[in-house]
């Protein structure tokens, strides 16, 4: 087979599917990971370049439904060369304005889903994937900058960037390097109802280049540090928001 087997988590829209479409274009074949997004990433799926693309199912929430999806990933793709740790779930929690049931219910699915999940998915992709080898998380600027309307959100991001230098230094010795990109505020499905007036003026003044990323701009970082060239930015954490929090 010609091309790497790449799995990418969440990529039926937004960065994860601009993510696939990167590596498809490298010539890459792309297992595509959805939750309940079943029309999209089938849409996906047939806009895709090249050959040997899959779409595969799972609630990352649940271990043994991403078991078998990075197994079934990997026997449709021969193996996983790269993984991208990109789906995640955004929960509005703030702290003065629920109940103390809502907190931890609030709380119990972010982790699961946006760490606990990725690092389930990196276990079961982990048993597929060969010596250079590359695992790529995509966390948040706001695993710095914080997230009021949503703590778990930035605490599992924080966690992801921890984790993710863990595993440098874990899988070196296998020939696998783990990097991190933590992008701002991008322009997806995701952040539409945020990016209008006047709440979206504020967030794009907040670059002073005054705009948000395009979800194409991740993939591009996202590409290079599954690259072969990217050996040495394993560990590393790259801020991916346009001058608008620097740290």
């Amino acid at each position: 087979m010609s091309g790497r087997g790449v799995l990418v988590t969440g990529a039926s829209r937004g960065i994860g599917r601009a993510v696939a479409a990167a590596f498809a274009g490298e010539g890459d074949r792309v297992a595509i990971h959805h939750r309940d997004s079943a029309e999209q990433a089938r849409q996906l799926l047939g806009e895709l370049p090249g050959q040997g693309h899959t779409v595969v199912q799972a609630d990352l929430a649940h271990p043994d439904e991403v078991r078998r999806m990075a197994d079934t990933a990997a026997e449709t793709l021969g193996g996983i060369d790269v993984l991208v740790n990109n789906a995640g779930i955004f929960l509005h929690h703030p702290i003065t304005e629920l109940s103390y049931e809502e907190w931890q219910a609030a709380w119990r699915r972010t982790l699961d889903v946006n760490l606990v999940g990725a690092a389930n998915v990196t276990w079961c992709a982990l048993q597929h994937m060969p010596a250079g080898g590359r695992i790529v998380n995509v966390s948040s600027r706001g695993a710095f900058r914080g997230e009021p309307d949503g703590p778990a959100y930035g605490a599992a991001k924080a966690g992801l960037n921890a984790f993710g230098q863990s595993l440098a230094i874990a899988l070196a010795p296998r020939g696998i390097a783990v990097a991190t990109v933590a992008p701002g505020f991008v322009a997806t499905d995701m952040t539409n109802e945020h990016l209008k007036p006047p709440r979206g003026d504020e967030i794009r003044a907040q670059s002073p280049f005054g705009r948000v990323a395009e979800p194409e701009e991740i993939a591009a970082a996202v590409v290079y540090l599954a690259s072969p060239a990217a050996e040495w930015a394993s560990g590393a954490v790259l801020d991916l928001n346009g001058a608008s929090y620097l740290r």
